[in-house]
């Protein structure tokens, strides 16, 4: 009795990208208007995104800004030339993408983190990851696959961007109203 239980959960550890799959899904854009919905407000920009190359290392993130509000098409590196400031928990392997880029908070709040992929994510201020306060999936038939809440306090932070499957990643960071 103990080896078909045994078989089973393996056979499941063995398939965790089959669940995330599921998990994270893939719109089913057949089901989608041939014209979008508009965003809420607080995501509107990602309509308007301005090109972004990602930084390779923390002191390096003057020319990778992002300003908050405005989204970006960000262009990563290959895992391996990151210098992440704190190791993502999930890295990414060798042929993955990943970068940093910088951003200043003026006003204490929760602020939103929007991908156009399942890339994994860290919002680290001095040397600390902060912690998530809320996530989820972007709006039906988006451009908006994840979205992760932080609630962060006025100062300088660096998103770190790990794991991503291409080169190039649809991103925002805005503040929650």
């Amino acid at each position: 009795m103990r080896t078909p239980l045994l078989a089973v959960a393996l056979a499941a550890l063995a398939l965790p990208g089959a669940a995330f799959a599921q998990e994270e899904g893939s719109m089913d854009h057949a089901a989608c208007p041939a014209t979008a919905a508009p965003l809420p407000p607080e995501l509107a920009s990602f309509a308007a995104r301005v090109p972004l190359a990602a930084a390779k290392a923390a002191d390096k993130l003057g020319k990778a800004t992002l300003t908050v509000g405005q989204a970006a098409d960000g262009t990563l590196v290959a895992t391996p030339e990151v210098k992440y400031p704190l190791r993502p928990a999930k890295p990414g392997g060798s042929v993955s993408y990943g970068g940093l880029f910088g951003f200043t908070v003026t006003e204490a709040g929760t602020y939103r983190v929007a991908l156009g992929s399942g890339a994994w994510i860290d919002v680290v201020k001095d040397g600390v990851a902060i912690e998530s306060s809320a996530h989820g999936h972007g709006p039906d038939c988006s451009e908006v696959r994840k979205m992760v809440d932080f609630p962060l306090e006025p100062g300088s932070y660096t998103l770190q961007v790990a794991a991503n499957g291409q080169p190039s990643l649809p991103l925002l960071v805005t503040r929650v109203p």
